[in-house]
């Protein structure tokens, strides 16, 4: 079946939904802490995802285009962890909520962006025509209004800052609702041939991803879905290249050793970055600075996917069409109007 079989098998959207559905039925009540099953695969499939970005470092492709562009694969991604260790340390704890709500803002922007390439991807796997400007603005905003109802209210994220923007809490949640509307009026414009089932399906998980910030009360139930989904949707990316062809004459590892290693990254990773992140309980001034190191490293890790994933760009349609031929096509045409 090749690589379209592969990616029909692996079906991200299910991995989408079973996400969410697991976040939604394993939630802790109010800001209780998670329980083992969640926790464990909040570390495996959100903090190892992170991790796992540097498997990619295994593929020749990627390391060139490294050594190409030092200033995004190095400079960036160091600046990053040794200013937010920094920024970290020096910040009083009664203020750094505010710093926070700014790094999940980030997060979530980077959330909805691969999103909007998993929907590019499954239109390209299946020759579906390219994403429409309207279409594109559509998932784009409604994840804005996800996020600008989460800075409304910050409880979701476990953070006790007043931004004093709660009365748009509900403005935003109706903001989604109109957006998703849009977004499937704009969808209904495509013919029946235009709009494979995975296409429209990917579209619309992505319109809707954000909906369970308005959805429940319960901190993880609201955002627990989101983190697991996008983690979980990425390593199943990295679980596609892994197990695809390389390039004639490249020395990297057999497939079977690129899987494994993977899983480990993952795993292994993500226990150690997990372990990282617990250390803002510890006001200390070397485990505050580690924390700050996993923030950067999480930035670090927003900064070198926008290189590699984005498919309007030449490098990335190049390498993924290399290593999985047949899921993505030739450079789309972008319509000049919606």
């Amino acid at each position: 079946m090749g690589t379209l079989g592969r990616w029909g098998r692996l079906g991200i959207l299910p991995v989408t939904l079973g996400s969410f559905a697991v976040a939604a039925l394993l939630a802790p009540a109010g800001r209780a802490e998670p329980g083992i099953l969640l926790g464990a695969l909040v570390v495996f499939g959100y903090v190892g995802h992170v991790a796992a970005t540097a498997w990619l470092g295994l593929l020749p492709e990627i390391r060139a285009n490294a050594r190409a562009h030092p200033a995004r694969f190095l400079l960036a991604p160091g600046l990053l962890v040794a200013g937010a260790a920094a920024v970290t340390a020096a910040v009083p704890t009664a203020e750094f909520g505010w710093l926070l709500l700014g790094y999940f803002a980030w997060q979530f922007v980077h959330f909805q962006k691969q999103n909007l390439g998993l929907v590019a991807l499954s239109g390209s796997a299946r020759r579906a025509p390219s994403l429409r400007p309207a279409e594109r603005r559509a998932v784009l905003a409604a994840g804005g209004c996800g996020i600008a109802g989460l800075l409304a209210h910050p409880a979701l994220l476990g953070l006790t800052v007043d931004t004093r923007l709660g009365p748009l809490f509900p403005v935003a949640g109706l903001a989604l609702a109109a957006t998703i509307g849009a977004g499937v009026v704009v969808l209904a414009r495509r013919s029946p041939g235009e709009r494979p089932a995975a296409f429209v399906g990917s579209y619309l998980a992505a319109l809707c991803f954000f909906a369970p910030v308005f959805l429940f009360a319960s901190p993880f139930a609201a955002v627990g879905g989101m983190v697991l989904a996008h983690g979980f949707q990425y390593l199943s990316l990295l679980r596609l290249l892994a197990a695809g062809n390389g390039p004639a004459q490249s020395r990297e590892p057999s497939r079977p050793v690129r899987l494994a290693l993977l899983a480990n990254a993952a795993l292994a990773g993500g226990i150690g970055l997990n372990a990282l992140s617990q250390l803002h309980r510890n006001p200390g001034l070397v485990p505050r600075a580690l924390y700050g190191a996993y923030l950067g490293l999480v930035m670090a890790h927003f900064v070198v996917d926008a290189r590699i994933w984005r498919l309007r760009d030449e490098f990335p349609r190049a390498f993924l069409s290399g290593r999985l031929p047949g899921l993505v096509g030739p450079a789309p045409q972008v319509p000049a109007a919606s």
